[in-house]
């Protein structure tokens, strides 16, 4: 009796021993997400300014002091309005000094032609002396070259008189300028100037107003990197987001792509308008928007997250998956359930990574995997499941998208 009192000490003992020395064995527990069914839309996301579809910039063609200032930032205005007016009276100076300027031109013009008048009568006069032989040749030739003389002082009496009276109607316009009118129907986005302002047109023609033509209808131009410009096509639909009205969606229609790149540290875009309806007029020119084009949108699609193809098993589960023992079952393209042959040192990436699937039984536990040999339209958030994979998987079935680890039984 005292000897099976010790041996079952001894082995009391013993599976003691085994149990604080053995390893603890790691538990996992996995976050799933189902495969389900439903729309699937994918856009291009980019950020955008908006403006007016119309935007006229008012400037001068002469130079001169603000001397009056009819309208102010929001003023509606009308075609030919008047918004402001510079001083005139430099202008109407030089419309005085034309007016002289071509009075004399005028007078010098009405001299040459009696000049002319007079030289004709003493040609005549000489030619018909001459053929009585009552004076020299000479004389006569002298007469004649007077009166080509005269006609020729006539002629360039005559084309002061033109270049006066085109300085004239130069001037006339010039005081014209001074009164800046609207051009359009619209309102007024910009004021750039106040009374009292010089403006300069020596140079480049000054800007005085911004006048949008109307603001119930804007657009928004954008910048699409090149990767994602060969799926941009007019007449897409597009969703626009403000931060002045965060709750809130504007549709708008792309209606142009531009073919002219632009590029900023090596990136290469292209500028892309959309136009947006604003009826409400709850958009201003100069807002940001965050538009996100929609390229392709089916519904009722089978659908995976996105997430589930990130997923990669812990390395200790994945080594006891008992791999399949034929090339056909390892090769896994067919979209049906399959576990993977671990790879052995030196070997080519599996050409599968990214593209499988894990699937989660109803204890918890993976209990295969399936590689979407053919995807569709994607979202970011969820992919579109084509191919064989397609009748693999069904609605409902759980696929691991994370895990977390827990330790069970003790250890050192």
């Amino acid at each position: 009796m005292k000897y099976v009192v010790i041996l079952a000490l001894l082995a009391l003992a013993g599976y003691g021993a085994r149990l604080y020395l053995s390893p603890a064995k790691a538990s996992y527990q996995y976050r799933t997400q189902p495969v389900t069914r439903g729309r699937i839309t994918a856009s291009i996301s980019a950020t955008g300014t908006v403006n007016a579809v119309e935007m006229v910039e008012i400037g001068t063609q002469v130079s001169g002091t603000i001397q009056e200032l009819y309208v102010d930032f929001n003023s509606p205005v009308k075609k030919g309005q008047l918004l402001a007016l510079l001083d005139p009276d430099v202008l109407r100076s030089r419309v005085e000094e034309s007016q002289a300027s071509l009075a004399l031109a005028q007078a010098g013009a009405a001299r040459a032609g009696a000049e002319m008048t007079d030289a004709k009568r003493g040609a005549a006069r000489s030619r018909e002396l001459w053929e009585r032989k009552l004076i020299a040749r000479s004389e006569m030739e002298t007469a004649e070259t007077r009166l080509i003389t005269a006609q020729a002082g006539l002629a360039e009496a005559d084309a002061r008189v033109v270049q006066a009276r085109a300085s004239l109607k130069q001037a006339q316009t010039n005081l014209s300028y001074a009164r800046i009118v609207s051009p359009i129907d619209g309102i007024v986005v910009s004021r750039q100037v106040d009374v009292g302002q010089t403006v300069a047109a020596s140079f480049q023609t000054p800007t005085l107003f911004s006048i949008a033509k109307d603001l119930t209808k804007m657009q928004v131009e954008t910048d699409i990197d090149e990767a994602d410009i060969g799926r941009i096509v007019e007449g897409q639909r597009a969703v626009c987001k403000f931060d002045a009205w965060p709750e809130e969606s504007f549709e708008a229609t792309v209606t142009q792509k531009r073919l002219k790149p632009e590029t900023v540290s090596n990136v290469v875009t292209y500028k892309v308008i959309l136009q947006i309806d604003n009826k409400e007029k709850k958009l201003m020119p100069g807002m940001t928007a965050n538009v996100s084009v929609v390229v392709e949108e089916r519904d009722d699609v089978l659908r995976v997250s996105t997430a589930a193809l990130r997923f990669s098993p812990p390395p200790e589960v994945l080594a006891a998956l008992t791999p399949p023992t034929s090339s056909d079952a390892s090769d896994g393209t067919s979209g049906l359930i399959a576990f993977p042959r671990r790879r052995g040192p030196g070997a080519q990436p599996d050409p599968r990574a990214g593209r499988t699937v894990w699937l989660v039984d109803e204890e918890g536990n993976l209990s295969g995997s399936v590689v979407l040999d053919e995807t569709g339209v994607s979202d970011k958030t969820w992919v579109e499941v084509r191919g064989e994979a397609a009748k693999s998987l069904a609605e409902g079935q759980e696929l691991a998208v994370s895990f977390s680890k827990s330790e069970a039984g003790s250890g050192i």
